[in-house]
């Protein structure tokens, strides 16, 4: 009985019942780890963690509801059961994959095409250690940092607004882990609208990914925090300005 309460309890979230089944073998071979639960939906991710005691859950980029879709399982998981670890599972290490898996609430990520077993099996035992498993140390340090601070706003050196409201919204959702399709929905737009204002957001601030984009916002964000009150006072002005004006908003949307 000891030992049984000393292994890591683990909930598999799988594309297929088949690609779970060979997961839970593999992981119940190994005298650590004990799978309390296999499932292929976010909605059975969620009854899984509210019937038994999961230490880990290891949720696949791709379940059974579609591409990404183990995304939405992270959030709704990291809202209901904060105490369960998550590691969501990549076909793929982009970097705006590991970010957004990190935003959703994912404490590690990993690639099972990349890696061998006995890494993923290292992985388990970190997260449920209460450390963060990512490619390096680095990234990992920087998106935990991320979850932390306030509202990214976009502005230039004197505190102005670079982007126009609807702009704003979109990179508002996508720090917050959303992928296109979600802001979309969100938004109420397309999902093509989503990419070109993305686009437009690029070219705009001069970076060329999610991740910079998000990078760009935290250096933003910051130096707004330092300036503090006078940062405050002088958003406050620009308001009360756009107010009296007789002219077009500089917030008008694209």
């Amino acid at each position: 009985m000891a030992v049984e309460r000393n292994r890591i309890s683990v909930l598999i979230a799988s594309k297929t019942a088949m690609a779970g089944e060979l997961f839970a073998g593999a992981l119940n071979r190994q005298s650590r780890f004990r799978v309390v639960a296999s499932v292929t939906t976010a909605q059975e991710v969620l009854e899984a963690v509210q019937s038994v005691s999961i230490d880990v859950a290891l949720i696949s980029a791709t379940l059974a509801e579609g591409p990404l879709s183990g995304f939405a399982a992270l959030r709704d998981l990291r809202e209901c059961s904060a105490d369960v670890k998550a590691v969501l599972l990549l076909d793929s290490l982009e970097p705006n994959l590991v970010f957004d898996a990190f935003r959703a609430g994912a404490k590690g990520v990993f690639c099972p095409s990349q890696s061998a077993f006995k890494a993923l099996c290292r992985c388990v035992d970190r997260v449920h250690a209460g450390q963060i498993w990512a490619n390096s140390n680095e990234l990992a340090h920087v998106l935990e940092s991320f979850a932390k601070l306030a509202p990214m706003r976009i502005v230039d050196a004197g505190g102005a607004r670079l982007l126009t409201k609807r702009e704003e919204d979109v990179v508002r959702l996508l720090g917050d882990g959303l992928q296109n399709r979600e802001i979309a929905q969100e938004l109420n737009l397309s999902e093509h609208t989503v990419k070109n204002y993305l686009f437009h957001i690029f070219d705009k601030l001069g970076v060329s990914s999610r991740v910079e984009l998000v990078l760009y916002g935290v250096s933003c964000t910051k130096r707004m925090q330092l300036a503090g009150v006078d940062g405050e006072a002088k958003e406050r002005d620009e308001t009360e300005g756009a107010r009296n004006s007789d002219g077009p908003s500089a917030l008008r949307e694209e």
